[in-house]
């Protein structure tokens, strides 16, 4: 059975020498006309192939797709409107409570970025005022944070370090500010979130814990108050001439010791007071949230106290004069050579930026039940990063602490964070001569106490432990890099051991040669409310199921596991089959095919030496041995959903081989749980999925099966249709003896009445599941395995159908 040139294909042929219609070579002429004799009085189906054109059409963006898409950049259109009085108290009374703790953090992370304090105000406010248009969490607090003002910091060093007086530390941190801006907003404007989930938590963790403890060897010599320390060297120098400084400890330990054990002791007492109080759980939490805010005014208090009658002869280290205002507002001028400079560093701070942000509203979103756009998360988090500069402040991301505090304040809506910028405002106008006298080694206890929580706990890596001790491994490695190293350096070894892991198990992950167990439900009466009655119940009867053969899996050793038919073999695919693991897969198909079965009939050479070098021929037999031809093959495809080249490929080149190991017969290949399109595609147009008729002796065995179902009627039909026909094309295509000349998408849903065709009856509601054309792509594996056990059978006995 051929398909009719047409005059394309004819002219392909003649100019390329592309026959178009190679594929249909093999196909039997008598197909259509078995489907219709097999499933009669039922309808056939033919299969309708995806289209280049198709391809294309559904990569092209609707009008209703691209106003879906403005609306979406905007998600605080959608709930504006239906602002109300009881939201903005919540706001208000969260927005205060936020703006409280975020000034002292601020101000404090400021200093690992190695800028003045004020910056850190400059970048939060940046971030809350922003982000209200643009997120889709509630609980978000986007402003300064511990790690990213480490990785600036670093940043900053890794440019004076080349570069030295030639750029002020702003100017660095906004150069890289904007950068970082510019990348998360393309990405989030290209919905490209989902790319976030090429990094997995592993490496995330050990970074966050390698970065908690770096910033805390870089404060405890500020706390401690010991002079000449550099803080820019690896962790494990840092604190090896922390603890060499110990002699040169100054008064500032005073102040950095009892702040680090005051913050601890009120968390500590107001914890235990939510157990104790659970009524009053709120008002504790809620002091709790404030202690930094509250231990920050007691030691400007105490500084103020010491230093008032002389502020130039100074006990312990302050933070000094800050400048009112927004002074260092301006449009940020980078040069080329900056950030050339910057973009080597870049990679590890937009991984981390995103990832923090997303995985904390993620949370939010997943303890208060609502649900947030990763992408659109992106796009406010890059608006945030890019504006930032234009007011003085550098990278910013989401704030573990703070909208931890913020969610518990009872924020309503996004609009809470822009009262917190009034706070900010306010602290930035009329507090500054408030922030001269706060000490550093108290900013210093600030930013210990607040990244101690970031460290993963034993309990968390016994927990890696129990899920995968290899990743475990991955996680000590990257800590001991950035401990030795850099952070950044831990960061790529992470995320690259991570996904070298996973490309090693798909490509060397062997799939599993199934067999069959017989298998029956057994449920107690005594506790099934199930109404229906007994008869009901037990006609399921006994059922197949298909585990492994090698029993490497979590069933009963015990029971016993066979072949379903002697030749028949049951291949389910562990992972996606595609170029990176069809080698193992085949091989081990080879092999194992090889092992268990024999050669249909004896291989014919004139002289010994006319066999390749590499093949060492049959293998001995032993008497006992009674080793089955190969009669097909069943492959699983529920873990595949795409095809390669490669892989089909190597789909070909094994059954080349396996049909001359059982020439003259051929051994069938039957697919089950092939779903997407383009993979069925791509096998039939590698002439799988039908018998072939170069094999007249396996065709004449062949038992015709499908799967039928009810049908909707026609006028349903037509509804779900891509391509609806005319019922007389329908009925020409049904009755068509060409099988490859049909087109378009070809339904049969011919329910009618029909007194020239008996097929068209009252009986006539069921139809076939799917393509008559494709009969050896089953809807499950239960069915390919029945129908090539009945083929194999029939084969056996010799009886033609």
């Amino acid at each position: 059975m051929a398909k009719p040139e047409s005059r394309g294909a004819a002219l392909a042929n003649r100019v390329f020498g592309i026959d178009v219609n190679e594929r249909y070579a093999t196909l039997p002429s008598d197909l259509d006309t078995r489907a219709i004799h097999t499933v009669h009085p039922a309808d056939i189906y033919f299969e309708h192939e995806p289209t280049v054109a198709e391809f294309f059409k559904e990569l092209a963006p609707s009008r209703a797709g691209a106003i879906s898409y403005a609306r979406s950049l905007f998600p605080s259109a959608q709930w504006i409107p239906r602002y109300n009085l009881r939201w903005l108290t919540g706001d208000i009374v969260a927005g205060i409570t936020i703006g409280l703790v975020v000034v002292p953090q601020a101000m404090a992370y400021a200093a690992l970025a190695q800028l003045p304090p004020a910056y850190g105000l400059y970048t939060s406010f940046t971030g809350v005022v922003s982000y209200f248009i643009f997120g889709t969490s509630k609980d978000i607090v986007i402003g300064a944070t511990a790690v990213g003002s480490l990785l600036v910091g670093e940043v900053i060093h890794h440019v004076n370090s080349l570069y030295p007086n030639e750029y002020t530390n702003p100017e660095i941190a906004h150069c890289l500010s904007m950068l970082s801006g510019a990348v998360l907003l393309i990405f989030g404007l290209l919905r490209l979130g989902w790319i976030i989930e090429f990094i997995p938590y592993i490496p995330i963790s050990a970074f966050v814990t390698s970065a908690s403890i770096t910033i805390m060897s870089t404060q405890i010599p500020t706390a401690l108050g010991i002079p000449g320390i550099n803080s820019r060297e690896p962790p494990y120098k840092v604190i090896i001439n922390t603890l060499k400084g110990l002699p040169n400890t100054q008064l500032d330990a005073a102040i950095g010791l009892s702040c680090i054990a005051l913050l601890f002791a009120i968390q500590i007492t107001c914890n235990k007071m939510e157990v104790r109080q659970p009524l009053k759980k709120k008002t504790w939490s809620f002091l709790s949230s404030l202690r930094m805010t509250f231990v920050m005014l007691l030691y400007i208090l105490i500084s103020y106290l010491v230093h008032r009658a002389d502020s130039t002869n100074r006990r312990f280290q302050i933070v000094g004069t800050i400048e009112p205002g927004f002074q260092a507002a301006n449009v940020p001028r980078p040069d080329m050579r900056l950030m050339t400079t910057v973009l080597p560093q870049l990679p590890a701070v937009v991984i981390i930026l995103i990832i923090e942000h997303i995985a904390i509203a993620k949370a939010m979103g997943r303890m208060f039940n609502y649900t947030v756009i990763p992408s659109q998360e992106i796009v406010a988090g890059g608006i945030a990063n890019l504006f930032s500069p234009f007011v003085g402040g550098y990278v910013c991301t989401g704030s573990f602490g703070a909208s931890a505090v913020l969610s518990k304040a009872g924020a309503r809506t996004p609009l809470a964070g822009v009262f917190s910028a009034f706070i900010l405002i306010l602290a930035l106008y009329a507090l500054t001569a408030v922030f001269f006298y706060i000490p550093k080694a108290a900013l210093a206890g600030l930013i210990i106490h607040a990244v101690s929580n970031l460290i993963a706990p034993p309990k968390n890596l016994y927990k890696y432990w129990q899920l995968s001790p290899l990743e475990l491994l991955i996680w000590i490695i990257c800590v001991v890099l950035a401990m030795f190293e850099s952070l950044e350096i831990a960061i790529y070894v992470g995320v690259g051991l991570s996904l070298a892991v996973m490309l090693v198990r798909l490509a060397r992950t062997p799939g599993r040669f199934m067999g069959e167990v017989r298998t029956k439900r057994a449920v107690d009466d005594a506790y099934d409310s199930d109404t229906l009655d007994s008869e009901t119940r037990d006609a399921d009867g006994e059922r197949s199921v298909f585990v492994p053969l090698d029993r490497k899996d979590a069933s009963n050793p015990g029971i016993a596991v066979k072949s379903p038919y002697p030749g028949v073999f049951i291949y389910r695919f562990s992972e996606n089959y595609s170029y990176m693991n069809q080698a193992c897969h085949v091989e081990q198909l080879m092999a194992y095919i090889m092992d268990h079965t024999t050669r249909t009939s004896e291989e014919e050479y004139e002289r010994p030496s006319d066999r390749l070098w590499n093949d060492p021929g049959p293998k001995p037999t032993k008497l006992d041995d009674h080793l089955p031809h190969l009669r097909a093959l069943v492959l699983d495809f529920s873990a595949v959903n795409n095809l390669d080249i490669t892989s089909v490929q190597g789909l070909v080149d094994l059954r080349n081989t396996l049909d001359r190991y059982c020439s003259p017969d051929t051994c069938e290949w039957h697919f089950a749980n092939v779903q997407n399109r383009w993979a069925r595609r791509a096998l039939a147009s590698a002439s799988f999925g039908f018998p072939t008729a170069k094999n007249a002796r396996g065709l004449s065995s062949w038992v015709p099966s499908y799967t039928i179902a009810s049908i909707l009627p026609v006028e349903d039909c037509r509804e779900v249709v891509d391509a609806p026909m005319r019922l007389d094309e329908e009925r020409r295509i049904q009755s068509s003896t060409t099988l490859g000349s049909h087109s378009g998408n070809n339904v049969l849903c011919t329910s009618q009445k029909d007194d020239t065709d008996s097929r068209h009856g009252e009986a006539s509601h069921m139809a076939t599941l799917y393509g008559v054309d494709r009969p050896f792509f089953h809807i499950d594996l239960l069915e390919a395995v029945d129908s090539a056990v009945r083929t194999a059978r029939n084969k056996d006995r010799r009886i033609p159908v």
